[in-house]
């Protein structure tokens, strides 16, 4: 689709019945059904966008048709002679999907996300000749410095239409806070005057609405943003809640009724390690399904959306990672192994079933494990403001542009939550991201205490929420709505509460002593850290490159994860705040031994006969716990006595390494705290072979690979690390 001429007819006629007519046309092609007509809010969107030239919100629920708002307006300003569409789009699924709906209305949609690299110059080529008429951006490549200060400034005086998809992401108030989005102020900023705004969300409440509308207001002094909210029912949807005893219990109710859940859909968990233990249980005992998180390659990815697309599978065992955007109209049921944080996410996700099909099943199976969940991600909110000034000193004292790895070593934030951390200020103008690092701009910042301490409550009681959606006794659909202050909110009649059909809470004996066996099924792999953490020798510490092999750890073991629900549950209240130091009960001690032995047995196993005798464990040494002696020690002592290996003694420390910091700060503390008192050494030279390294439990693995080096240095032949729990 191409500019039409200035003066042509299409451009002419920009309002009144023929605006409305081309409209509808656009809108047959797009969905493929001659005579189709728009709903009265999307023409009125529409109307504002084309005729009107304005900024728009709309907040609409799941399905209701949002991006035909912002193709059918494309294609009227294209044939009116506007520039092509600019789509900030948070998915790549997203992407993929709008891509393909495009063409069905002759529209030519491209895109620039991490994905398509090899692709960039063609479509900005693309672009610029005029041959695109929607470039999908994903919202990381708007703090790119190079994409910021040469594509963005003419992407922003070229465009015709700039749509901002899944806006609640602006917002620091909504559940999901993206800092990439807030680099969305400074295009709109600079849009040349008239350009129309769209900002689409299915999930907002009434504060971030505002908040979005607000903000669509940067760089205008027209009219405030029109505002088009709708009823967020969904009237395919039976919402349900199942509680059952154990983790073992929900698993064996999916083997056994997940073949009885319509059509094909989504089981969505709180953490990749869930998602892929479940998955994994679940094919073993024959059902059709595919794991699909963060961690996922991106061909793998694309390949497991197209099988649910295709109901190849019956289900996605799913983290949030497959959220916003992924589009199957006739998903048949979505169900949570676990309970999400937010009413306002668990909506979003529910949205993704029954939006081209007349019912579809909704059950939530909420979980033990799932608050120590929400305990862990809410640790990862913004900084405390000493952290931040400590970043901004830093910075400012440096005088050239800081890298991540450069600047990681230097404060106490790891590398993900400073790189956010920096994103806010950028946007805020404290710092700017360069070619080459980050950099201050010295100019006047404040901490917003009150803001966050506010977001912080927000949080608090949207867990209140979800514990109070568990119990309810209501319509949950219309709590559900409540919570997203959807004021036509009303009882549905469809949930489990409003006509009293439960969800059968059986398990047959097959399936719960399959599932019991999976969940105390012991053994997670503990990979050994190979690479030091880059500025190191910054700081004094003479470390860098890649470890010697004379000082590296074996591939360990652990237990389990504490986020998974097996051995996860089991654990984790034994590293719970306030649990008492105490010895580790039978049941702990004794799948320890069993994952010894299974450890032993395995690929490579000293028990095999394996070639490399160096890895024969002859001795024990723990790595002293300031926090639970006596757990680390009972540990160490039952395998010394069940192995029938001496205790050889303990890496000791100073002091705690301080555990939410990056790696080059916890290397830094730990080199300088951890220490091999000279009885233990002498013990490890005298016992010659490998040495079981044993510990509570492991986060980033730093502790484990200093205390290798410690015992590798002191003459052990190799080192295998063995703990209760990984933490993630």
């Amino acid at each position: 689709m191409r500019h039409s001429p200035a003066g042509s007819p299409a451009q002419q006629d920009s309002t009144g019945p023929g605006l409305r007519e081309a409209a509808d046309a656009v809108l047959a092609r797009l969905v493929g059904v001659e005579g189709a007509r728009l709903r009265t809010d999307q023409w009125r969107a529409i109307e504002a966008l084309v005729a009107e030239r304005r900024r728009a919100l709309v907040v609409q629920r799941t399905g209701w048709g949002k991006s035909a708002v912002y193709f059918v307006a494309t294609a009227l300003l294209r044939a009116a002679g506007s520039g092509p569409t600019v789509i900030i789009s948070p998915l790549l699924a997203l992407m993929r999907n709008q891509i393909d709906a495009a063409g069905k209305a002759g529209i030519r949609a491209r895109s620039i996300n991490s994905a398509n690299a090899e692709e960039w110059e063609t479509v900005r080529a693309e672009v610029a000749a005029g041959d695109v008429d929607v470039l999908l951006v994903s919202p990381e490549r708007l703090n790119n410095p190079e994409f910021r200060d040469t594509v963005l400034p003419s992407l922003a005086a070229t465009t015709g239409l700039l749509v901002v998809d899944e806006a609640h992401c602006i917002s620091d108030w909504g559940h999901d806070f993206r800092p990439d989005y807030r680099r969305l102020r400074t295009m709109l900023a600079e849009l040349p005057a008239g350009v129309p705004v769209l900002a689409t969300t299915a999930t907002a409440n009434a504060r971030v609405t505002a908040d979005v509308a607000e903000q669509l207001g940067t760089g205008t002094d027209s009219a405030e943003a029109l505002v088009l909210r709708g009823t967020l029912d969904r009237q395919s949807l039976r919402l349900a809640a199942l509680r059952l005893p154990d983790a073992a219990h929900r698993l064996a109710w999916l083997d056994d009724h997940l073949d009885e859940l319509p059509g094909s859909g989504i089981i969505y968990t709180l953490t990749v390690a869930m998602a892929e233990e479940v998955a994994a249980h679940l094919s073993a005992r024959g059902h059709r399904v595919t794991a699909y998180t963060g961690r996922t390659e991106g061909a793998d990815r694309q390949a497991a959306e197209a099988d649910l697309l295709a109901n190849r599978v019956k289900a996605l065992v799913a983290t949030s990672a497959l959220g916003m955007g992924f589009d199957k109209p006739d998903l048949g049921f979505v169900v949570h192994l676990g309970s999400p944080s937010s009413p306002i996410a668990y909506y979003q996700q529910v949205g993704r079933a029954g939006r081209g099909v007349e019912h579809a099943e909704v059950l939530l199976l909420p979980g033990a494990e799932d608050e120590a969940i929400w305990r862990y991600f809410a640790s990862l909110a913004f900084p405390p403001e000493a952290q931040v000034r400590q970043t901004l000193d830093v910075l400012a004292a440096a005088g050239r542009p800081l890298s991540l790895p450069a600047l990681e070593p230097q404060v106490e934030l790891r590398r993900s939550r400073l790189e956010t951390m920096l994103k806010v200020l950028d946007v805020d103008g404290a710092v700017r991201r360069e070619r080459g690092g980050w950099t201050a701009t010295g100019r006047p910042w404040s901490y917003d205490t009150e803001r966050y301490a506010w977001v912080a409550r927000q949080r608090e009681a949207e867990q209140q929420a979800m514990r109070a959606y568990v119990t309810l006794t209501g319509c949950r659909m219309e709590y559900l709505r409540r919570q997203l202050d959807d004021e036509q909110a009303a009882p549905c009649g469809r949930c489990d509460n409003c006509t009293g059909h439960r969800f059968p809470a059986d398990v047959s004996q097959a399936a719960l002593d399959a599932a019991r066996g999976e969940l105390v099924r012991t053994g997670t792999a503990v990979e050994p850290r190979k690479m030091w953490p880059t500025g190191l020798p910054a700081t004094g510490i003479d470390l860098k490159g890649r470890i010697p092999a004379g000082e590296l750890a074996e591939p360990g073991r652990a237990l389990g994860r504490l986020s998974d629900i097996g051995w996860g549950n089991r654990l984790r209240p034994l590293f719970a705040p306030g649990t008492p130091d105490a010895p580790l009960p039978a049941d702990v001690l004794d799948a320890v031994v069993t994952l010894l032995a299974d450890w032993s047995r395995g690929p490579g196993g000293w028990a095999t006969g394996a070639p490399d005798a160096a890895r024969r464990p002859v001795g024990v040494v723990t790595v002293a716990s300031r926090a639970r002696p006596q757990l680390v020690r009972s540990l160490g002592e039952h395998i010394a006595r069940v192995g029938r290996m001496p205790l050889l003694g303990a890496v000791t420390s100073a002091e705690p390494a301080p555990s939410r910091s990056n790696g080059a700060r916890r290397v830094r503390a730990l080199y300088e705290s951890l220490g091999l008192p000279e009885e233990t050494a002498a013990l490890v030279r005298a016992n010659p072979g490998g040495i079981l390294l044993v510990d509570d439990f492991t986060e980033t693995g730093w502790t484990l690979a200093l205390a290798a080096r410690a015992l590798r240095r002191a003459g052990a032949d190799a080192v295998l690390p063995l703990v209760l729990a990984v933490q993630g």
